[in-house]
């Protein structure tokens, strides 16, 4: 399970919570609470979509909230934000289950659009421009030698904007384009991109990669000078095939797919990103 939880110490420091989650064998999800436990319950903290999870993080609200506590809970990949649109509405079916466990506070980063977080009760959205300038540029004062952020299709034009702000570069548009006979994707198109010096691509999520790899290849770019962030690696499929066209891959841990070998340069922690906006 991706569920995390964590616990304010007698001592006043932070540390990872005793309480553990469980299965009875008819598949029920549980938690298992020591006796005799001396800590506060801070946060829990839910990387991916697994609905497990989702119904652990609402037993650990429902013991928080026993106890007289807050329950707060990091939830930056926040599910079926992709969903936000049509029949079935899965960002509202996951958005009332998560409402359901009556949540203080709901920190999400980087969703897809505004209409998943929209649904969420007293939710807080944390964007990934200020991340992204700490991811590629480093200590303060530090200098890049990227020329440009590439926004890969029209869904990522504002994110990928507020990156380029960020770096105080321009920002270079891409386009997908599609078979109106059949509906398939036929190609990409891009801007006149710099002649010297590294591009960013930027963009909330990549599965399996094809968008990239295909916009990649249209630039006509070596991997050399190709970067690419995305807040949410689930890196499906033929993920791994981006390393082919990106010399830096860049996520973060919102998401298990992370992990997934032969894939990210550089994974930056979600807890660390996220847990200073917890309100207390």
């Amino acid at each position: 399970m991706s569920i995390h939880f964590q616990a304010q110490m007698p001592s006043g420091w932070k540390a990872t919570s005793a309480i553990r989650t469980m299965r009875f064998p008819g598949g029920e999800v549980s938690l298992v609470v020591p006796d005799s436990l001396e800590e506060v319950p801070a946060y829990a903290t839910v990387t991916g979509a697994d609905p497990s999870d989702l119904v652990a993080l609402g037993m650990w609200a429902d013991y928080t909230h026993g106890l007289g506590h807050r329950a707060v809970a990091l939830l930056p990949y926040l599910p079926a934000a992709r969903a936000d649109r049509g029949v079935p509405f899965g960002a509202r079916v996951y958005a009332e289950l998560i409402n359901s466990f009556r949540l203080d506070q709901v920190i999400v980063f980087d969703p897809h659009s505004r209409v998943a977080p929209a649904l969420i009760d007293n939710v807080k959205v944390i964007g990934s421009a200020p991340y992204i300038r700490r991811a590629t540029i480093g200590r303060v004062g530090d200098t890049h030698d990227f020329t440009g952020v590439i926004a890969p299709d029209a869904g990522a034009v504002t994110r990928a904007q507020a990156a380029a702000d960020a770096l105080h570069l321009p920002l270079f548009r891409a386009q997908k384009h599609r078979d109106f006979a059949t509906g398939r994707l036929s190609g990409f198109s891009c801007e006149q991109l710099p002649e010297h010096g590294r591009l960013l691509v930027v963009d909330d999520i990549c599965d399996g990669g094809g968008t990239f790899r295909g916009l990649a290849e249209a630039t006509g770019l070596n991997r050399e000078r190709l970067s690419l962030f995305v807040s949410h690696g689930v890196f499906s499929g033929e993920a791994p095939a981006l390393r082919q066209h990106f010399a830096e891959i860049i996520t973060t841990d919102s998401h298990p797919g992370s992990a997934r070998e032969g894939v990210a340069t550089k994974v930056l922690s979600i807890r660390n990103i996220l847990a200073p906006f917890v309100e207390r």
